[in-house]
Parts: structure tokens; sequence; C-alpha cells
């Protein structure tokens, strides 16, 4: 009888302990699941009508209309992870208006928590790279310079301040984030190509992002910068220097022979 009474006070005891524990991991577990399920209603109603209704993608316009009544089409976001999502969403590249129109950089149209929700709601399709962590303070500006210059100037310019290529716009990189850079290199988002691990290693990343925020301010030794353009601004200040110092030069040898 004693016996008895023991292991009855014993099998209390542990479920005593265990069922704050179990909480507790219940509670761990149902915030994710509700930003997943907050992410799948936000999806359903702002981008399913272009990536299908489980983010399975569309592959030509179909009968519901989505952002701005368009009929859009879209691909599929299985295995893209949260590193597109986060790209994608942060920069205001989507929801598009037009499914035809090139993703520009524009006001974010989803609170903060929308945007980790959708982003939850995207890995969560299959598995897929995580929104990276690069450290530009551990690179070499000077290797990201030669790195940038061989990979990104044609489209981007030497000094990222963006360029126009055949049927498309090459943005400016200065109101990117090291992170939004990393995902954009890795993803190769519109007609950027994408830079894999064997073509460009996290630490040559490193550098490249290390280059691009010193071009947003860099120090300019050899005086006005003339809005880092390129030769097209440095021409013209030539010339209209050179035409006041020939006007100058006319009007004095004119006085002179007068």
């Amino acid at each position: 009888m004693i016996r008895l009474v023991l292991l009855a006070l014993a099998g209390l005891l542990a479920l005593a302990i265990v069922a704050p524990v179990s909480s507790v991991q219940g509670q761990a577990q149902d915030q994710p699941a509700s930003l997943v399920g907050l992410g799948a209603q936000v999806f359903a109603e702002n981008c399913s009508a272009c990536h299908g209704v489980n983010g399975g993608g569309k592959q030509s316009p179909g009968p519901v209309n989505g952002v701005g009544d368009q009929a859009g089409f879209g691909p599929s976001l299985h295995g893209v992870g949260a590193q597109a999502a986060d790209f994608y969403l942060r920069t205001g590249y989507m929801p598009l208006q037009n499914p035809y129109d090139q993703p520009r950089r524009s006001r974010v149209l989803f609170s903060p928590r929308q945007v980790r929700a959708l982003i939850a709601y995207v890995a969560s399709l299959g598995p897929g790279p995580p929104i990276p962590r690069p450290q530009p303070a551990q690179g070499s500006v000077s290797a990201g310079m030669q790195l940038f210059t061989d990979h990104c100037a044609g489209c981007h310019q030497v000094t990222a301040e963006g360029g126009y290529v055949p049927d498309s716009v090459a943005p400016p990189l200065a109101p990117d984030s090291p992170t939004q850079i990393a995902e954009a290199v890795r993803i190769g988002p519109n007609l950027m190509p994408r830079f894999s691990r064997s073509l460009l290693s996290d630490r040559e990343l490193n550098s490249v992002i290390a280059y691009v925020q010193y071009t947003d301010s860099p120090d300019d030794r050899g005086g006005w910068s003339l809005g880092r353009l390129g030769p097209v601004p440095e021409g013209l200040v030539a010339w209209f220097v050179a035409g006041v110092v020939l006007v100058g030069i006319t009007l004095t040898v004119g006085r002179r022979l007068a």
C-alpha cells in the first residue's frame, strides 16, 4: 500500500515537472506557426494571383486578377527560401502593379510584422537559403573594387551609381543594405546574373559590399567630385572653363588692338 502511494506521488511530481516544460515548448512553437499562418493569409490576399494559391507559380495570366486588377503570373516560390522573400519584400520590388514591369525599389506596402510573416510563409514552402549575414567589415575595399569592376561595373558603373542596359535599368546601390546586396548577388534579380559561392565566395562578397559602402561616401582627395558621374560632367566643366578663358583672351586682345 505504501509502495503504491509512493508511486502515485512520484507520478504526480513527474507530471508537475513535465507540464510546464511542455507548455513552454508549445508556446515556442505556437509563435512561428501563427506567424506562418498570418503570412499565408497575407499571401493569399496579395500574392497568390501571380504566384499561385500555394506559391506554386502560374505559367500564364489566369482568371483571378491581382494587385491593380492585373491578371498576373509569376514563378514558383517553392525552395526560394527566406533569402528571396526578404529581398523582394524589403526593397519594395514586390508586389508589382503589372507583371510585365521591371521590379524597382519602391515603398514597402506591408507592415514590418506582415513582412516577417510573408518571409516565414515563403520559407515554409520548401527548403531554401536563409537570409544572409554578410560582414563587410571583414572585407577589403581595394579587393572589392577589383571584383566590382570585373563583375558589376558594366551595368552599375564603377561608382555603383547605376546605369542602363537593354530593356532594363541597373539601379544605384547606395540605398541597399549589406544584406540586400548579398541577397541580390546570390539571387540575381531581373536581368542580373546570379553569383554562386563557386563564382564569388562569401569572403569576396564581403569585399564587394565594403567597396559599395565606400562608394556611397568616398574620400574625394582629388577635389570636386562632380557627382561622380564619370567623364561627361568633367568634359562639360572643362569646355565651360575653356570657353570663359577663350572669351577673356579674345576681349583682352581685341581691346589692345583697338
